[in-house]
């Protein structure tokens, strides 16, 4: 038993421990374009299967509230969330289109669109990004080492370096976290931006 726990934690560490040198440029990347967003008014829409819906939900929540520090709320959605929606979209157009249809619906150009898959090739999570580069809807994908589909049609991707699933879910929260962080913190520091921007919207 507690070889299989050491083996479990050390294989995270050492997927982290590679995690920064991998993947820091697209994360800068990734961040400035959530910050843009958020200082111009607009919103970040979240969306994945499985425990990547968890992690959807999880960092749209983050946003909604608070990371760390007080400020005001972050627009942000997760599309799993809407229960009726996602049955019905599922049973009327295939559950391919549960987060395309609603992502048509409720994203404008200048929003930032977060697609999460392990595979990076999940259908319904693919079919998503593709209305978002038809729609002009920024894009980030969260995935594993390979890429899978997800490589070729985002603006930013950070894949994870590993294919081992629970690793790579291990990244997504931390990397969400971390950009949790790096826009509160750009978002505190400048408000009058952001409420400027916010007002002009209206």
């Amino acid at each position: 038993m507690d070889d299989i726990l050491r083996k479990n934690i050390e294989g995270s560490i050492e997927v982290h421990s590679r995690l920064l040198e991998v993947c820091l440029p697209a994360m800068r990347a990734a961040a400035d374009a959530l910050i843009t967003a958020y200082r111009t008014g607009h919103k970040a829409i979240f969306f994945g299967n499985g425990g990547s819906a968890a992690d959807a939900q999880h960092l749209a929540a983050e946003f909604l509230g608070r990371y760390l520090r007080e400020r005001r709320p972050l627009p942000a959605l997760a599309l799993h969330a809407n229960a009726s929606a996602v049955t019905a979209i599922a049973n009327d157009y295939g559950y391919d289109q549960v987060f395309s249809r609603q992502l048509e619906a409720l994203a404008v150009p200048g929003d930032v669109a977060v697609g999460i898959s392990t595979s990076g090739n999940s259908p319904s999570v693919i079919e998503a990004l593709l209305v978002a580069r038809r729609m002009g809807v920024q894009t980030i994908g969260l995935t594993a080492v390979s890429g899978g589909r997800m490589r070729e049609l985002v603006d930013i991707l950070i894949a994870a370096p590993s294919s081992e699933t629970p690793r790579v879910q291990e990244c997504h929260i931390l990397v969400g976290h971390a950009l949790c962080d790096a826009v509160e913190q750009a978002i505190v520091a400048a408000p009058a931006a952001m409420e400027a921007s916010a007002a002009v919207n209206k």
